[in-house]
């Protein structure tokens, strides 16, 4: 029985009729496959975070989509809501102005006082906080967007249709009109053309010259000496 010496390193397993400098390329060939297997490895990490980070940016703007329709959706309800109050009020304030007409006639005609007079000024005072505002004044403008004429006729004072009686005063909210302003209105006399005063100036010098030589020959000229 042979016994195994010890100090003594075992030589890889050479084969047969080869010499130890062909073991060399073998060794070197394992090494190089290594690298190889890595990068194959790291071929396949590198694709799947690029799916990940396909399915992160799909995912953000599924949220930045979502986002974007809840802030219309808020800003659309915000509108609805003001609109639907605006609408309330206007209907509540319409109902309210034929009380609003009266005591304006009891003011004009001087009934408006003690306790009634209290109960309108609060009156007036509450709807002017709704937003209630009141238009319509004798001397402006006639606009058919705001005014409505109830009695027509001519002046001859007037170079355009113009409101010369308030009948009835009209109401808005904000732009919103509750009722027109229901007015008298005259227009200029029909065939008059307005004159500008310097042309009326130069006009009525010209028929002065006119009439001093009518006269002068009416006469007979100057006495001859």
């Amino acid at each position: 029985m042979t016994e195994e010496t010890p100090g003594f390193d075992e030589k890889p397993d050479v084969p047969s009729g080869a010499t130890p400098d062909d073991a060399e390329p073998q060794a070197a060939s394992e090494e190089g496959a290594a690298p190889a297997g890595d990068a194959s490895e790291n071929a396949g990490l590198v694709a799947q975070l690029d799916q990940v980070r396909t399915a992160l940016n799909e995912r953000t703007a599924d949220l930045q989509r979502l986002q974007a329709e809840y802030q219309n959706y808020r800003r659309r309800v915000e509108r609805d809501r003001v609109a639907v109050k605006e609408v309330a009020v206007a209907n509540l304030l319409s109902e309210l102005l034929p009380v609003l007409d009266d005591v304006g006639r009891a003011r004009e005609h001087g009934e408006l006082v003690g306790g009634f007079k209290s109960v309108a000024e609060s009156l007036e005072t509450t709807v002017a906080k709704l937003g209630l505002q009141q238009f319509g004044k004798e001397g402006e403008p006639f606009d058919p967007t705001i005014h409505e004429a109830l009695m027509h006729s001519y002046a001859p004072d007037v170079t355009e249709t113009t409101c010369v009686a308030i009948l009835q005063p009209g109401y808005r909210i904000g732009e919103r009109t509750i009722r027109p302003a229901r007015v008298a209105v005259a227009e200029p006399q029909p065939g008059a053309q307005t004159v500008k005063p310097a042309e009326t100036g130069a006009e009525g010098q010209d028929a002065s010259d006119a009439e001093d030589d009518a006269g002068t020959k009416e006469s007979g000229g100057p006495d001859e000496g």
